[in-house]
């Protein structure tokens, strides 16, 4: 039985020989509404019309700008942080609206969704850029059917990705970057990240109260994205440790209170000033110029190429999936040797050989 509930009304709502026939049932119940249906479909059946007066008649369906403008007001501004407001702000109204925005949310099919991957494929966009539009569309064409406005949602297939190269600095590399940080505020955030791979926002948002020098630990409770504080990225609190280095970089620019990386007024650096910064002092090492992430993928190859556990490396960077952590897999070529020279041992012992570890 194809009926609903729709906004506090029992609707019948079928398809017959490609018609759809959407009505409301006149017995504002379940079993009125079924009971409508099978005398809709009689009607059909023997080539009756079926139109009712206008009270009977459903409701227009909702296109994709309106429902939009309501997913984000309802949904978006209730459980994201600011930055993913902001992007997806962005992502509606340059991308998903212009394309979308005057068709229904019945109209929206999986042909349609190749069509404007095919467009903006065109338009020289990424196809990983494409695929968090299409997250972004996806997750919003799934509230509108847990919100009774959708009966469906099409199939959505993401564009294929290639494996993520990223750049990093070796150990000698990380020397003469520090070696050409003066100050000492900016030799300990640069140190900093190259010792615990926290996020830019994450290392911005770092007040005093938050490190232990004497435990040797950082408490992670808050990051700083577009000069707004929030939480930390996935909401995790996490506890970082320290090196007995860093500690000493922090020692020398120990105050009692506020935040530890500041401008002159007192308040946190932002963004940009450190990335200006970041360039200025890869440019007096005479290194290639990288961002502040490329350090927190410096600080996970290094560990990993050092024999450190992928498991403990994604503790660290606070990875809420291990195929995140898994892309510094590559760079552990002995552990995967050690690992496949146990095939090997019964074969030696039995033939008489010595096992030798590689």
């Amino acid at each position: 039985m194809s009926t609903r509930k729709i906004r506090n009304s029992w609707w019948v709502d079928f398809r017959s020989e490609g018609i759809r026939h959407r009505k409301r049932s006149p017995e504002n119940t379940q079993t009125g509404a079924k009971a409508y249906e099978l005398l809709l479909r009689q009607r059909v059946t023997r080539g009756e019309p079926i139109d009712g007066q206008s009270e009977d008649r459903s409701p227009p369906d909702p296109t994709f700008r309106g429902f939009s403008e309501k997913w984000y007001k309802t949904y978006v501004l209730t459980n994201n942080k600011h930055s993913a407001q902001s992007s997806r702000h962005y992502t509606l109204v340059a991308h998903l609206v212009p394309f979308f925005g005057e068709m229904t949310l019945t109209e929206i099919t999986s042909l349609k969704v190749e069509q404007f991957k095919g467009e903006k494929l065109k338009a020289g966009l990424a196809a990983q850029t494409i695929n968090g539009h299409l997250t972004v569309l996806g997750k919003c064409l799934r509230c509108a059917e847990e919100w009774r406005e959708l009966e469906h949602v099409p199939k959505i297939k993401l564009l294929k990705v290639p494996p993520q190269k990223f750049d990093f600095f070796t150990r000698e590399e990380s020397d003469t970057l520090l070696s050409a940080v003066k100050d000492p505020m900016w030799y300990a955030l640069v140190l900093l990240a190259l010792r615990t791979g926290l996020r830019v926002s994450e290392l911005l948002g770092l007040e005093w109260p938050d490190i232990d020098l004497e435990r040797q630990m950082l408490n992670l409770r808050r990051s700083i994205v577009q000069g707004i504080v929030g939480s930390p990225k996935n909401n995790r609190e996490r506890h970082v440790p320290l090196t007995p280095l860093l500690c000493e970089a922090l020692e020398r620019i120990q105050k009692p209170s506020g935040p530890i990386f500041y401008k002159r007024n007192g308040k946190p650096l932002s963004y940009l000033q450190a990335r200006y910064a970041l360039a200025k002092f890869c440019e007096r090492a005479r290194l290639r110029a990288i961002g502040w992430h490329k350090l927190r993928h410096t600080f996970a190859s290094q560990l990993v190429a050092s024999g450190i556990s992928l498991k403990a490396t994604q503790e660290l960077l606070g990875h809420s999936d291990i195929r995140m952590t898994m892309r510094y897999a590559h760079l552990a070529p002995s552990a995967l040797r050690e690992a496949v020279q146990v095939l090997d041992q019964p074969m030696r012992e039995k033939v008489g050989q010595p096992v030798v570890n590689a």
